[in-house]
């Protein structure tokens, strides 16, 4: 009989019940949702940073590479193609599709010189290294851009960037702030106040 009795207020779980565990799987699940979304685009930033590093410090080394003695004053000078921002960013080529690498890097593009099979000169070469080191730059991130400056220390010479002087290297892409992710800009690579931009800047002297 008691047995009985205990069996008859045994009940199953209330409404109530249901919707607070849902409510508090609901929560959890948000918190998931939010961690992944910060955790891509902390992802993405740190891809575009590494593969970043790596090109200025490429772009160091085919500098380096193609220096040759100076005409005016003591040191060390590379050819003035390796400053014009033509040969950087396909700037000079054109294609219809959206995917920088595949168009421009996927095979040589008729207008830059082959210096790997064939005899080129200082300004070819220089082309050809610009246009490689673009190709570099987008593998990863397709809206990162190359850019190679001099503060020249003689400007009554030849050379656009004269021995001694400072070479500027840069990569910038764009990001996007927001309330669970904050960026500290560079103001190196956000002249103006409406940009947002992260960057890699490398300052060398050959």
């Amino acid at each position: 009989m008691r047995q009985h009795t205990l069996q008859k207020r045994q009940t199953g779980v209330g409404f109530i019940e249901v919707l607070i565990t849902l409510f508090v799987l609901a929560i959890g699940l948000l918190g998931v949702a939010s961690l992944q979304f910060v955790g891509s685009f902390a992802n993405r930033d740190a891809i575009s940073r590494t593969q970043s590093e790596l090109v200025a410090e490429q772009v160091a080394e085919r500098l380096r590479a193609a220096t040759r003695p100076a005409t005016a004053g003591d040191g060390m000078v590379v050819n003035n193609a390796y400053f014009s921002s033509n040969n950087y960013n396909f700037a000079t080529l054109s294609c219809g599709s959206g995917d920088t690498y595949a168009c421009h890097c996927l095979s040589l593009p008729s207008s830059i010189p082959d210096c790997e099979s064939g005899t080129c000169s200082e300004a070819q070469i220089a082309q050809y290294d610009a246009w490689s080191l673009s190709c570099a730059a987008v593998q990863t991130n397709k809206a990162i851009t190359l850019d190679v400056s001099c503060t020249d220390s003689n400007s009554g010479d030849a050379d656009t960037c004269s021995a001694g002087s400072r070479i500027h290297i840069m990569l910038t892409w764009p990001v996007s702030s927001s309330s669970k992710q904050q960026y500290t800009l560079n103001t190196r690579c956000n002249p103006d106040s409406g940009d947002s931009n992260a960057c890699v800047v490398k300052d060398i002297t050959l």
